[in-house]
């Protein structure tokens, strides 16, 4: 076990997640139910799932949880092109936050990689 706080993928998914918390607040009030929550249940989930595992007794335990996460990415890696082809947000906006999604679903590659290394 170990504090999640102290992991910069947990920091930089945390931070992501305060971003798109802010940039949905623009989005049309018809998305509320729809595209806002659903991002913002999928970013959630990438430092929710990094949380949650890091306080497992086991690596196999935290691994699982970190691919949940990485999956967690992949989907609001998705869900930021759709916002960007519905015009919620510029393509500039999104492309910046893909190089942030891109650079956390590969610490949570090198994360795994040093977990399955330890067992």
């Amino acid at each position: 076990m170990q504090d999640y706080k102290k992991l910069m993928v947990w920091q930089k998914a945390h931070a992501l997640s305060l971003l798109i918390y802010k940039m949905t607040e623009s989005f049309p009030k018809h998305e509320l139910y729809g595209l806002v929550s659903q991002i913002r249940r999928a970013v959630v989930s990438i430092a929710t799932n990094i949380a949650e595992g890091s306080g497992r007794n086991s690596n196999l335990d935290f691994s699982r949880f970190l691919q949940i996460a990485y999956g967690s990415a992949s989907e609001v890696e998705y869900l930021i092109l759709l916002s960007a082809e519905l015009n919620y947000i510029s393509i500039d906006i999104a492309n910046k936050m893909n190089v942030d999604i891109q650079e956390i679903k590969k610490m949570l590659t090198s994360l795994l990689k040093k977990l399955r290394t330890e067992n």
